[in-house]
């Protein structure tokens, strides 16, 4: 009596045996891929091994954290003409089957989970399914689209007496997942001190403290030392350095463009002497990196580079931004020279200006590739601007209907970045106008004069005559 328990648990077990052959088992599996860039071909394989008979393979594409389902492939074995699938279906036989699906350029909106569903009929009728699926996650990458390097907070002026920090802004765009960016200076990478907030625009000057490394050899000359020199040496005898107006040079400037309508005067003055506070060790630098997502998937960064500008050896300095991402066989980079703006060229129009005139005075360009960009400003030399102000901020200066007075006139281009200033000055001259009599213009260029009188005398005999 005590063996018919384990008699019947036997049964049981014979009973599921005998179930399980007559339902047959199904395995599935996706065969996994490693991170694909945008624009392969990507196949997706999936393995499923059985004894049953084939019903379905259906592939489908995950959307919407699972929430969808959006079917890319099926195959419905019902109406297919393989001999394989018209077995004896009690048959029992192991068979291994793969179903491949094949994205021939992938994008980045195909990034995501991808489902493989199979189904066989039931061994033990064919009403009844046994179904299984496998899953893999799609991993597509893009590298970057875009590269820039900028200077923050630009245009700015040049400080000399006072230090200055200094910030550039590398922004690199299209790139998935968000790539690796640095810099480098000189080609040397830069060891700089990781910031997670943005620095106060208020901060002075940062203090360096690691050890002292001298950066003289690359970029001062022996000009630039002794001008240093003197500057100490004035400090050290109570004087004080005279740099307002540094002396200028007798020599033309060829580059710069000569117009009938102007006499150029060779006065280019380039500020390159600096007080005590400018300093010969290399600066502290810091670096912040921000990631803003695109509704693409894509990633765009930014990374700010800052420091404590030094003149006297950053004047000259290439910068470089360099991105390292999976896609990329090699790193993508861009580069800026910081350099103070010399030598600017002035173009006057109309060539020959008459009075009545609007001349346009135009800064077009440098004798240099000026980074970052400079900020200009209009004086004229001894007296106001036209329109009564002492300067004007600009890259153009407008001068509406010029009267016979400015003829001679002197105008003062400052153009400046935190790298230098240079000062440019330019003579007007004005011809006479042959459709306004001599004379007869007012400091606006307008008629007035003799010519005025007699028509107002003429228009007094006229009332006279009528009156009589």
């Amino acid at each position: 009596m005590r063996a018919a328990p384990s008699l019947r648990g036997c049964v049981c077990l014979l009973l599921a045996a005998i179930l399980d052959l007559a339902r047959g088992y199904l395995t599935v599996n996706i065969e996994p891929l490693p991170p694909v860039v945008a624009g392969d071909a990507v196949t997706l394989k999936c393995n499923f091994k059985t004894d049953g008979r084939m019903r379905e393979i259906v592939w489908y594409r995950v959307t919407d954290g699972g929430t969808i389902k959006q079917k890319i492939f099926t195959f419905d074995a019902m109406f297919s003409t393989n001999y394989s699938y018209m077995e004896n279906y009690r048959k029992r036989e192991d068979l291994v089957y793969q179903s491949t699906v094949r994205l021939p350029e992938v994008r980045i909106s195909d990034n995501g989970p991808y489902e493989c569903h199979v189904g066989i009929y039931d061994r033990a009728t064919r009403e009844k399914v046994v179904l299984a699926s496998g899953n893999i996650f799609l991993n597509v990458m893009a590298p970057p689209t875009s590269i820039e390097v900028m200077a923050a907070d630009m245009p700015a002026p040049f400080s000399r007496y006072q230090a200055q920090n200094f910030t550039l802004v590398c922004i690199v765009s299209g790139g998935k997942p968000a790539p690796m960016v640095y810099f480098k200076r000189d080609g040397e990478p830069i060891d700089a001190v990781p910031l997670t907030e943005p620095l106060e625009a208020s901060s002075g000057p940062f203090q360096d403290s690691r050890p002292f490394r001298s950066l003289l050899h690359r970029d001062l000359d022996d000009t630039k030392m002794q001008r240093s020199l003197s500057l100490l040496d004035a400090e050290n005898r109570g004087g004080r350095p005279y740099t307002e107006r540094p002396a200028r040079s007798l020599t033309p400037d060829p580059g710069v463009l000569l117009q009938p309508t102007t006499e150029n005067v060779p006065e280019t003055v380039v500020s390159r002497e600096f007080p005590r506070w400018v300093h010969s060790a290399e600066p502290i630098y810091f670096l912040r990196h921000s990631h803003t997502p695109g509704s693409d998937g894509t990633v765009e960064v930014r990374a700010l580079l800052t420091w404590t500008l030094n003149p006297q050896i950053d004047n000259e300095a290439l910068f470089s931004c360099e991105v390292k991402h999976p896609a990329l066989s090699m790193p993508m980079q861009a580069e800026v020279t910081l350099v103070a703006p010399k030598g600017p060229k002035i173009m006057m129009t109309p060539s020959r200006a008459r009075v009545g005139d609007t001349v346009r005075i135009l800064v077009h360009g440098f004798q240099n590739e000026v980074f970052p960009e400079p900020m200009f400003t209009w004086t004229r030399v001894g007296s106001r601007l036209l329109d009564g102000s002492t300067e004007f901020d600009g890259k153009e200066l407008v001068l509406e209907r010029v009267p016979a007075e400015l003829n001679g006139s002197m105008y003062r281009c400052t153009a400046q970045n935190p790298l230098g200033s240079t000062d440019t000055h330019t003579r007007l001259i004005v011809f006479e106008n042959p459709n306004i009599p001599r004379g007869t213009e007012d400091s606006n260029g307008s008629a007035s004069g003799p010519a005025g009188v007699r028509l107002t005398l003429v228009l007094a005999l006229t009332v006279v005559l009528e009156l009589t």
